[in-house]
């Protein structure tokens, strides 16, 4: 159980989270505020609520307890995030800037057309609220250990929050919190954690002596493992509408693009930092039998009072960012690439008509984390779907002047039947339905685009002009 001093330290961030939801709120005046914080944010804030967003669940839970089966290759799950953001950074992050979009989907009807619109924004609303689930789950498994509450009553408590504050201020509001959420992170994970676990586990040496080699070999955990995150993660971050949207929030394709870059590399190092955490907590607690607890077990068996809070509001700043974050990216999608296709709005209905999305979405993210557990392999079948279905099209979309709309339409539905159907003979957390799906969204994506006329001069002509346009 934890101190009285842990609870006050947890209710205190909490106040904070709720303070900052109330100052989102008497900025959010417009769709464009509550959607993409009113596309100004500048390096300093974009880059540290990019890390956030990144950085949840499955990447702080999740990496730990990858840490503690394998060692130092647990590592790669967040590395390929960290260079899947970079290369967003590289490749797409100016392009997406200019183009004046709030969603995956919205580009995609830009470019190819309406018929691909609708399918693609359920797949990648469904994808994101997956990712807020898990990062939600995460959430529950932090207070079970440290603090002893049931893993029910945290969810309800902790990602209540997460809905009230996401509802009540959206992208200015997740933004600011999203900023207080990274401090926390980085101090509590890089500056207490880390030292203090590697310090009680003998230092890198005693570490060495007492783990089997295979804990500092960088490819234990599989060469197929780390393909498949490979596919999933690092092309999946690429065009995740949570990560979108954060880049739609930058005040002009400069900021975009040093910002991601930046962030990039801070994933890395994140990475690292909880395997090596999740090293050190296999040798001070080398029999845990839910290796998704090493997290929460190796801070309560390393830290004093208080500090255990501190880090347990560290681990809760990387959950609920994510959590906040995917949650607004999905009701995003479905009240303006679903909803609002069907009937025009004033912005001052889009508003009212995102705010109640968002409340839904974030029910329906509550109700799915009380009966769903696995965190990775949750994120795993989100991932299975987005890159699966959507990567391909929207790559292509922005590099292939001869993609067509019936290309990307047959790319899509292709690649979605493809993974499900795998999923269902070969298991949910199989390697075949992400391979075998994004190869055949591939080959639909060029035999159908090939075989059917170009894009009309007038719609490129319109692409074009988007994609080159200033942002600033």
């Amino acid at each position: 159980m934890g101190s009285i001093l842990d609870y006050f330290v947890i209710v205190l961030y909490f106040a904070v989270m709720i303070g900052a939801g109330y100052i989102g709120l008497r900025r959010a005046r417009s769709a464009e505020d509550y959607l993409v914080a009113g596309r100004r944010l500048g390096p300093a804030m974009y880059m540290g609520t990019l890390s956030a967003v990144v950085l949840g669940g499955a990447s702080t839970i999740g990496g730990v307890s990858l840490g503690y089966q394998y060692g130092i290759s647990g590592m790669w799950l967040v590395f390929m995030l960290g260079l899947g953001i970079i290369a967003m950074g590289v490749l797409l992050s100016a392009k997406l800037s200019r183009l004046g979009v709030y969603t995956v989907a919205e580009m995609l009807e830009v470019r190819y057309g309406s018929s691909s619109r609708l399918i693609s924004a359920l797949i990648v609303a469904a994808y994101d609220l997956m990712v807020a689930v898990t990062s939600t789950i995460a959430i529950g498994t932090v207070f079970n250990v440290i603090l002893g509450l049931p893993s029910s009553l945290a969810i309800l408590l902790a990602g209540g929050i997460v809905v009230l504050y996401s509802v009540v201020g959206g992208m200015w509001s997740i933004t600011l919190t999203d900023i207080l959420q990274f401090i926390i992170m980085t101090f509590g994970i890089f500056f207490l954690l880390l030292p203090i676990a590697i310090s009680r586990a003998g230092g890198l040496s005693g570490m060495r002596e007492e783990l089997p080699a295979s804990y500092f070999d960088l490819t234990s955990i599989g060469l197929g493992t780390i393909f498949t995150y490979f596919l999933l993660f690092f092309f999946g971050i690429m065009i995740g509408q949570d990560i979108w949207q954060r880049v739609f929030t930058a005040r002009d394709d400069g900021v975009a693009r040093s910002g991601s870059i930046a962030a990039g590399v801070y994933c890395l190092a994140y990475g690292v930092a909880g395997a090596l955490i999740g090293c050190a907590a296999k040798v001070i607690l080398p029999n845990l039998e839910v290796a998704d607890n090493a997290f929460a077990e190796v801070t309560r068996a390393t830290l004093p009072a208080g500090l255990i809070g501190l880090v347990l509001a560290a681990a809760l700043a990387a959950v609920m960012s994510t959590a906040s974050a995917t949650l607004l990216a999905s009701s995003t999608i479905l009240a303006n690439d679903v909803y609002a296709r069907f009937l025009a709005r004033s912005d001052s209905d889009r508003v009212a008509v995102n705010r109640l999305f968002t409340l839904v979405v974030g029910v329906i993210v509550l109700a799915i984390s009380l009966v769903v557990k696995d965190v990775v392999g949750a994120l795993t079948v989100a991932y299975d779907l987005l890159v699966g279905a959507v990567c391909v099209p929207v790559i292509g979309a922005l590099f292939w002047s001869r993609a067509t709309s019936t290309g990307a339409l047959a790319s899509i539905v292709v690649g979605t039947v493809v993974v499900v159907v795998l999923m269902l003979v070969q298991g949910l957390f199989a390697n075949g339905p992400i391979i075998w799906g994004l190869l055949a969204s591939l080959v639909a994506f060029v035999v159908v685009s090939l075989l059917t006329p170009r894009p009309s001069s007038r719609r490129m002509r319109a692409w074009e002009q988007r994609l080159t346009r200033p942002t600033a």
